[in-house]
């Protein structure tokens, strides 16, 4: 398997994660706001889960079956998230999942980095559908799934059990045909 890529936008570089982001990792998903509109980030978040999480990107990367980059900006180096894609090769798709830190939220990182994602999906990687999902109660991820153009495919019922609660998703997704913005 080939090392896995860093990707350049005009603000971010999306590396791949490695160790000493355990210092960053912590505080930032630390946030139970941040924590809260994942899917899997446990809250209190601790140090020895940034260092799972490390470790299962690589041995994701090298097994083929997603790829998840640190979101950094380039102008000061200062960390603001993570975003990445689960792969499903053999129906050319994947799940494009992704977080922005609690003091950059609304700046269009999210945005910035997922339209990367995207591109490199289809044209690196093979995907023909990438899909993304969001809880009702955080309109903004939704708000930047559309900014992408990805279309809404409709509300996900107790799609996930977070907190030992049925939460419902609502799903968008973008095939490799259809119009990007």
């Amino acid at each position: 398997m080939l090392p896995q890529p860093s990707l350049l936008t005009a603000r971010l570089q999306l590396r791949p994660f490695v160790p000493a982001d355990v210092s960053w990792l912590v505080p930032l998903l630390g946030v139970r706001e941040v924590a809260m509109q994942t899917l899997t980030v446990p809250h209190p978040y601790r140090a020895e889960d940034a260092e799972q999480f490390i470790a299962r990107q690589a041995e994701r990367w090298e097994a083929g079956k997603g790829v998840t980059w640190a979101i950094v900006l380039r102008d000061g180096d200062e960390p603001a998230g993570a975003v990445g894609l689960q792969l499903v090769p053999a129906h050319r798709r994947a799940e494009l999942g992704y977080w922005v830190s609690q003091p950059r939220w609304g700046q269009g990182i999210a945005t910035e980095a997922a339209r990367a994602v995207i591109a490199h999906g289809f044209t690196a990687m093979g995907c023909h559908r990438i899909e993304a999902y969001h809880y009702p109660e955080n309109p903004a991820s939704g708000a930047v799934m559309r900014k992408l153009g990805m279309q809404h495919e409709g509300r996900v019922r107790a799609m996930v059990w977070r907190d030992g609660v049925p939460r419902d998703n609502e799903r968008y997704a973008i095939l490799a045909t259809d119009p990007r913005p």
